[in-house]
């Protein structure tokens, strides 16, 4: 847990990696992709392209991921790389920049006996081949235990051996402490690390003339003495010895204070693995068969409806305003979930100075923009003309852009509050309450709010949107209800429009337009504060 809390507290140097308890690594990507995009990234630029992709294949070769090098990392409930491949694609992210000294948290969790064996020989040729390993342990088997070269055991935060792991069993028989049955050897030292002796035989001499009743705090407080006594002044002498820190050590410890390529290289680079790592929400066949279901649905129930009555123009205006909502909803939906989700794999890249912060932001949001103009695209092309909206070319790609405008804004928005809150659940919850108020404030349900409430109107971009598509579809010009005692009549004169000038329309896209903007520069603030990066 420690090693956690210090990984995400603190940048870590360029010469020091670090495996994480937890895996994080995008699941829609293969293992030869995650590493690519870790050596394009991570590695020196004086390094050709063509040295970093040999690079990846080594690593590939030396940690035995061959067999699954075009398989996805999935996980959960989505079929992908075993637990061992996994971990091990793990260690080759870390270790593709050749880190004189590499940190592992329990990197055997979760994995058969099998599997963690295979880890640890690994790990043990990585040692072997000049780099430096440190790794915490969860019940290492007795196979496992004979691997270390040295072992650190604590009790309640204080040291009672520290020496080689071969020579451990015999430092504490010297204490007269063994073990009474056949015994995994990390059992008995996690035995007695936490003081409980009921199957070890223990120096009867120890509890004499003690205070303390619980024999499990005698023994490790006998431990730590011990340990005080006969290793500590050896592991000074040996520090004495040693004065001037390692040359290897020394780069280790160097915090990295330049970037491995410039910001368009990156930029490249990150949207290529963006478009990879999204693209099955970009494409999604769910989306498609609910845009084309809904455009039907819409189309047929205003099939070539008309505005030559006072009840058919309420009906198309009605059709407009749900239009607005269902893209409102859909794009805010989109966007407020991708940084919450992508939480973990942005602090932890972020931390190991793989990018930019601004490069990361530009390229979520711009892959996702793409994308998000797509659906209401296809949707539009369906509806407009089986609806019975104006017949007239110019009038089709202005309630087109109007559309895509008010799903841009609605995807900035929905950035915001996914940056600011970072929690899935939370950040839906204020997705759906803020939905709801502009949904209210935006002119069709209530036209006339009452003053005090009436500036909340105006924060809200539906109730921009919504007048912009009004204005680009009818003219105040154009009559209606001709068949009318009154005779024919101006739109504008029509209740519907009471509160609505349908001349102009510039206003609402400037104000969309900023508001778009400033949805996004908000959001990119936030990831800044929440993430604790300066650029």
């Amino acid at each position: 847990m420690c090693a956690n809390i210090f990984y995400f507290l603190f940048p870590l140097p360029a010469r020091i990696g670090f495996v994480t308890q937890e895996d994080v690594l995008f699941p829609q990507l293969t293992v030869e992709e995650t590493l690519v995009f870790s050596a394009l990234l991570r590695l020196p630029s004086n390094m050709s392209k063509q040295q970093k992709y040999a690079k990846v294949d080594t690593t590939i070769k030396e940690l035995g991921l061959e067999r699954c090098r075009h398989t996805k990392i999935a996980g959960g409930y989505l079929k992908g790389i075993s637990g061992g491949e996994r971990k091990r694609t793990c260690i080759g992210y870390e270790i593709l920049v050749d880190p004189s000294l590499l940190l592992l948290d329990e990197p055997t969790s979760g994995l058969d006996s099998s599997s963690a064996n295979k880890l640890l020989l690994t790990l043990q040729g990585l040692a072997k081949a000049g780099r430096t390993i440190i790794t915490t342990i969860h019940q290492p088997s007795s196979r496992i235990f004979h691997m270390f070269d040295k072992l650190l055991l604590i009790s309640e935060g204080y040291p009672v051996y520290y020496g080689k792991a071969k020579e451990t069993m015999e430092y504490f028989s010297s204490l007269r402490f063994t073990p009474q049955i056949p015994m995994n050897p990390a059992e008995f030292l996690l035995d007695l690390a936490t003081g409980q002796v009921n199957d070890i035989s223990v120096p009867t001499d120890i509890f004499q003339d003690q205070e303390s009743s619980d024999p499990s705090k005698i023994v490790i407080e006998y431990l730590q003495l011990k340990y005080k006594s006969l290793l500590e002044p050896k592991e000074k002498e040996e520090n004495h010895r040693v004065a001037s820190t390692p040359e290897q050590l020394q780069l280790a410890i160097q915090v990295k204070m330049e970037w491995s390529s410039s910001w368009l290289d990156q930029f490249v680079i990150l949207s290529r693995r963006t478009y990879r790592a999204r693209r099955k929400d970009y494409f999604d066949k769910l989306r498609l068969v609910q845009a084309l279901g809904i455009a039907l649905l819409l189309g047929l129930l205003w099939w070539k409806s008309s505005t030559n009555t006072e009840a058919g123009l309420r009906d198309q205006v009605g059709l407009a305003f749900y239009i607005c909502i269902f893209w409102t909803s859909s794009c805010i939906f989109a966007a407020v979930y991708v940084f919450p989700f992508e939480k973990y794999y942005l602090i932890k890249e972020s931390k190991a100075d793989m990018y930019r912060l601004s490069v990361y932001y530009a390229c979520s949001t711009l892959c996702d923009m793409v994308a998000t103009l797509f659906y209401p695209t296809f949707f539009m092309l369906i509806l407009y003309f089986m609806a019975g909206f104006k017949r007239a070319v110019a009038s089709f790609f202005l309630t087109l852009l109007t559309i895509l405008l008010i799903a841009i804004t609605s995807q900035g928005a929905g950035e915001m509050f996914g940056a600011a809150i970072m929690s899935v659940k939370r950040a839906g919850t204020a997705a759906s309450l803020i939905l709801m108020l502009f949904l209210l404030t935006g002119g069709y349900y209530v036209q006339h709010i009452p003053k005090f409430m009436r500036w909340l109107k105006y924060l809200s971009f539906m109730y921009y949107g919504f007048r912009l598509l009004l204005k680009v579809q009818y003219s105040g010009e154009q009559l209606y209800d001709c068949g009318s005692n009154g005779g024919c009549r101006p739109l504008q004169s029509s209740p519907t429009f009471d509160i609505v000038n349908l001349k102009g329309g510039l206003k609402e896209v400037w104000i969309l337009l900023a508001m778009a903007l400033i949805f996004r520069l908000l959001a990119y603030l936030c990831l800044r504060v929440r993430i604790g990066r300066k650029n």
